[in-house]
């Protein structure tokens, strides 16, 4: 169930160990991948570097990065699993159809840790399903799983309804690889209030829980907490669902970001922006309105990703805030006491430098340059939410477990729907495809194995 990367690593597992495979896709062919038509790469241990990658990336290297980010709530025992199983990623991927690229250069500062694909998720998706349906995996479009049939503790069928009709499809196993409950308004709404409205959902509209809440309706048990998830700082101007990365923005660490009241909120260089990016989308839905403005001058102009809507311009600080719509002399005051703070150093976008503030709450750690060389950019955020942590527990074969401990026997999870289980706060750029590629292979192969008996 689900047709994205997740999916489709175990429906190639499943089928390269001689089971009988359908995948069901809520979304339309159009638009079939969910979040991962939007990724661009994943990271993966490494010991020496490669054609794509410019260093090693350690398994030691990763956990710590992945202990840091997540700050310990992380199944450990999951995690090592997770990483250990991801040495072989880039070589399993190009043998079922994914090319790589060179890494992009600039701010992103990943070329050491991951690997980016050659056109993207959606060229990434294009591929895996050609050789799925070349190697006999069905792929049935706009079927959205409704229900699910267990009887006596074991997965039965499912219940679906789409292009087809409503229908009743029978299986041995079921992988749920269907991804996270973020499309599903009155799910986060429960979760957040009414703050939820304010968030742009910039993956996929598809994944709004149906297999999730279904699994929940049947015991399993749940992990995670539902307003923990994947969610970066993107455009405000951005469309409500499926503006994928592009709408991304990465000017904070080069500025400062302020609420709609013009006070900063938090440290903007705290860390390299691939471990820090995806802690944004919270921070600004923690503030009046949901509602943040990234603030950059021209001295720092280039250091960032191209935007796909062009910065709010302004000659002066007063002028760059009637233009926002913030208070004019609370703006003017904490540009003023940010650029007293600031303790001179050697600027270095590439990694974490020692320009910084002293006396400044919040401080800004790395990347402190005074805001005083217009013209002065701006861009407007607002939370984007790629995917959800709550989801269902399982164990180290992938199998879902229930609320008493047992686990369903022929019932598997992999990738977004089972996240909660390694992520439990934060984010590391590229792990959400690390998560689904290895805990997908493990899925399908169990399947597999189940089926035989």
């Amino acid at each position: 169930m689900g047709g994205g990367n997740a999916a489709l690593c175990a429906a190639l597992s499943a089928r390269a160990s001689g089971a009988r495979v359908l995948m069901l896709e809520a979304a339309p062919k159009v638009f079939r991948g969910g979040n991962s038509r939007h990724t661009r790469n994943l990271r993966y241990v490494h010991d020496a570097p490669t054609q794509v990658l410019s260093g090693p990336y350690t398994e030691s290297e990763f956990l710590d990065d992945l202990l840091r980010v997540t700050g310990g709530r992380t199944d450990e025992t999951l995690a090592r699993l997770t990483l250990s199983r991801s040495r072989d990623l880039g070589v399993w991927m190009e043998r079922h159809g994914a090319r790589f690229q060179a890494p992009l250069k600039g701010s992103l500062q990943l070329s050491r840790t991951n690997a980016f694909f050659l056109g993207g998720g959606k060229a990434l998706l294009n591929a895996y399903y050609h050789t799925a349906t070349a190697m006999g995996v069905q792929v049935r479009y706009e079927a959205e799983v409704t229900g699910l049939e267990v009887e006596d503790g074991r997965f039965r069928a499912a219940l679906t309804s789409g292009a087809n009709g409503t229908e009743r499809i029978e299986a041995h196993t079921l992988v749920a690889a269907s991804g996270g409950f973020q499309a599903n308004e009155e799910w986060l709404r429960r979760a957040w209030g009414p703050a939820a409205d304010n968030f742009v959902i910039r993956g996929s509209p598809y994944d709004r829980g149906r297999v999730l809440e279904a699994l929940l309706d049947h015991g399993a048990a749940t992990i995670g907490d539902p307003t923990q998830c994947h969610a970066v700082a993107v455009d405000a101007r951005a469309p409500r669902f499926d503006g994928g990365i592009v709408t991304r923005l990465d000017c904070v660490p080069f500025g400062i970001a302020v609420n709609r009241e013009g006070r900063r909120f938090y440290d903007e260089g705290e860390d390299v922006w691939p471990k820090r990016y995806a802690i944004w989308g919270r921070l600004v839905a923690q503030q009046p309105d949901q509602i943040a403005y990234g603030i950059i001058d021209d001295q720092t102009r280039g250091l960032t990703m191209p935007s796909a809507f062009p910065p709010i311009e302004a000659a002066t600080i007063p002028d760059l805030a009637a233009a926002l719509g913030l208070p004019v002399d609370r703006l003017q005051q904490t540009v003023a006491a940010y650029n007293r703070a600031i303790v001179p150093g050697t600027f270095d976008p590439s990694k974490l430098d020692d320009c910084r503030t002293e006396a400044l709450d919040p401080p800004k750690s790395h990347w402190a340059l005074p805001l005083d060389r217009p013209p002065f950019r701006a861009w407007p955020l607002r939370p984007g939410i790629t995917f959800t942590y709550m989801g269902v527990r399982v164990g180290a074969d992938a199998r879902v477990i229930l609320e008493d401990g047992h686990a369903l026997p022929n019932v598997f999870a992999a990738g977004e729907i089972m996240s909660g289980n390694v992520l439990g706060q934060g984010y590391l750029a590229g792990f959400g495809m690390t998560l689904g590629t290895v805990f997908g292979r493990i899925a399908g192969e169990e399947a597999a194995r189940h089926v035989r008996g």
